[in-house]
Parts: structure tokens; C-alpha cells; sequence
């Protein structure tokens, strides 16, 4: 894989099209739901910033979709990915590509990051 992207676009177009969807369909979710976001690629992978703050990452692989909400997102929502069966660590959760997005749990956990940005600015 291309080891340096300049934006979004060129980091999904390098994979097949089945994974191309899901990360077109996340990337779509995540700007419905918290609109005025920049977009940019960090640590290599799209990444979104809210009020100038990193706000999510999130990966294309062959078997599942890297999603990163930092620590406290993932911390915060472990009960959910256990009863989904979804295989996570301190920083990642990994959403299987044969499965439909969990865009309610997404959602909430997008919510969670904006109060948790919203939280430290004040």
C-alpha cells in the first residue's frame, strides 16, 4: 500500500470496492453527524478534526474497518462492543467488513468525542 496520501479520497481508492463502500458510508456518517469537520490524513489514515482537535481515525483493512476514538472512546464503550462481539483495544475497535456499520454505536461514540473536545475547551 502507498505509503503517503494527501487526502481521503486517494487513501479509499486504493482498496476493492466492497471496502471502498464501507469507508465511503462511514466517512458520509460521521459528517451527518457532526457537520463542519476537516478532514485530513493522520498517522497515515483519514482522520476528522472538530474545533481544530483531533476527533476520530479510522482504517481500511482486509477483514474489518479500524475505527480510533482515543482512549476514553473506546474505554467509554466497551460494554457496547462486548455484546457486539467486537474486537477492540485501548485505542481501536475493529468493525467486520461482511457486517453492516454499527452507525448508532458510531454515532454515539462520535457524540461522546465532540462533548469530550467541548469539555476540555471550557
Amino acid at each position: 500500500m502507498q505509503s503517503t496520501f494527501t487526502n481521503i479520497d486517494e487513501y479509499i481508492f486504493l482498496f476493492s470496492v466492497e471496502i471502498q463502500e464501507k469507508l465511503q458510508e462511514l466517512r458520509k456518517a460521521i459528517h451527518l453527524q457532526v457537520p463542519d469537520l476537516e478532514e485530513y490524513i493522520g498517522y497515515q489514515m483519514p482522520a476528522f478534526r472538530y474545533k481544530a482537535k483531533p476527533l476520530i481515525y479510522f482504517a481500511g483493512y482486509k477483514k474489518h474497518i479500524g475505527f480510533y476514538p482515543g482512549s476514553e472512546g473506546i474505554r467509554n464503550f466497551e460494554t457496547d462492543f462486548k455484546e457486539r462481539k467486537y474486537k477492540f483495544s485501548k485505542g481501536a475497535v475493529q468493525f467486520p467488513i461482511n457486517e453492516d456499520l454499527p452507525l448508532d454505536l458510531i454515532t454515539k461514540i462520535l457524540l461522546f468525542r465532540v462533548e469530550e473536545i467541548e469539555q476540555k475547551k471550557s
